[in-house]
C-alpha cells in the first residue's frame, strides 16, 4: 500500500482543519450563550414571595436550568473531541479509522469531522 492510501496529504488535512476550527468556534459562542443564559437566570432569583405559581415557576426554572446544563456539558464534550482532531491532524493520525486502520472516507469526515471510525467500523461495533 501506498503512503498516499495510508494518510490525508496536507492539501487535504488543511480542510478538515478549516472544517473543525470553524466548528470549535460555533461550538464555544453557544456554550458562552448558555453560560450567560443560566448567569442571567440565576440572577433573577431575588422575588421572595411564595405563591403557588411562583413554586411552578421555580420548578420550571429548575428543569430549565437542567436542561441547559446538559446542553453545555454536551457541548463541551464536543469541544474536546474537536480539539482531539485538531491534534490527530498535528501528529499526522488524523483520518485513519481506529478499527479498521483504513482511510475514514472524505464525506464521513466533512460531517463528523472529529470521528475516529469508519462507518464500517461503527456498525461492527453496534452487532
Amino acid at each position: 500500500m501506498s503512503e498516499e492510501n495510508l494518510r490525508y496529504s496536507r492539501e487535504e488535512l488543511a480542510e478538515f482543519e478549516a472544517i473543525i476550527q470553524e466548528k470549535l468556534t460555533a461550538a464555544r459562542k453557544e456554550v458562552s450563550f448558555i453560560k450567560e443564559t443560566l448567569s442571567r437566570r440565576n440572577d433573577s432569583g431575588t422575588d421572595t414571595t411564595a405563591s403557588p405559581s411562583k413554586v411552578l415557576e421555580d420548578g420550571a426554572d429548575t428543569a430549565e436550568k437542567e436542561s441547559l446544563n446538559q446542553l453545555a456539558s454536551r457541548q463541551m464534550k464536543f469541544i474536546q473531541q474537536l480539539e482531539n482532531a485538531l491534534i490527530r491532524i498535528k501528529n499526522g493520525t488524523y483520518g485513519v479509522c481506529i478499527g479498521t486502520g483504513k482511510l475514514i472516507p472524505k464525506e464521513r469526515l466533512r460531517a463528523v469531522p472529529h470521528t475516529q471510525h469508519s462507518i464500517e467500523a461503527k456498525m461492527a461495533r453496534r452487532d
